[in-house]
């Protein structure tokens, strides 16, 4: 995995780090009404899958932000060079797999690869994320229902990988809105950070 660790003396919010570090529920989040009228209809038009092409934007705008890239390890920050996703894909039984994608490629590139690990994913079922957890994106989408707001497990101690989900998106005003989540640990990431990544999702999809 290709990450460095943080020099602490030099990190400008150790006493923000120490702070929601000692916290019982360490989390910070916010939904986002994301207006998707004109990216929606290239797609249609140019008949490209809805769910990996979000997906690519997603990824690739999470990224695009350092401070969604740093992971709390043994009481250090280490920040990664990039992180892939790990995403839920419905099975048949009615229950889900977990697929790994790299977004760090040409959009048409990625296209046929995602489908071809989603592909994989659905032949082995399983929902451990594996060694490389920590590096990851945890993603998630809600295709059936629109929300206002959205309620993540998380576990027991608190881990640190950003969460985003979106569900059904909606027409308002004449403007296609698709509801979008993000939940990442606070004593790395602050509202400021957040407001970054919609700022890029909203330049991914132009």
């Amino acid at each position: 995995m290709n990450y460095h660790v943080i020099d602490m003396n030099q990190y400008a919010r150790r006493e923000h780090f120490a702070y929601f570090s000692s916290m019982a529920y360490p989390y910070v989040g916010i939904t986002v009404n994301v207006d998707i009228t004109e990216w929606l209809t290239e797609i249609k038009e140019k008949e490209r899958p809805f769910f990996h092409s979000f997906l690519y934007a997603a990824t690739n705008a999470a990224n695009g932000v350092r401070e969604f890239r740093h992971r709390i390890a043994d009481g250090q920050i280490i920040e990664f060079e990039k992180c892939l996703s790990s995403y839920t894909v419905a099975l048949k039984d009615g229950t889900y797999a977990y697929c790994e994608v790299d977004a760090d490629m040409p959009y048409m590139d990625f296209l046929p690869y995602a489908q071809a690990a989603q592909k994989r994913a659905l032949g082995q079922g399983g929902i451990d994320d594996g060694e490389d957890a920590m590096s990851l994106f945890f993603i998630s989408s809600l295709p059936w229902l629109s929300y206002t707001s959205i309620v993540q497990p998380v576990p027991a101690p608190a881990d640190s990988n950003p969460r985003i989900t979106w569900g059904k998106y909606f027409k308002q005003d004449q403007r296609t809105l698709i509801p979008v989540s993000v939940l990442c640990h606070h004593a790395l990431v602050d509202g400021v950070h957040l407001a970054r990544f919609f700022e890029n999702l909203s330049q991914q999809l132009v």
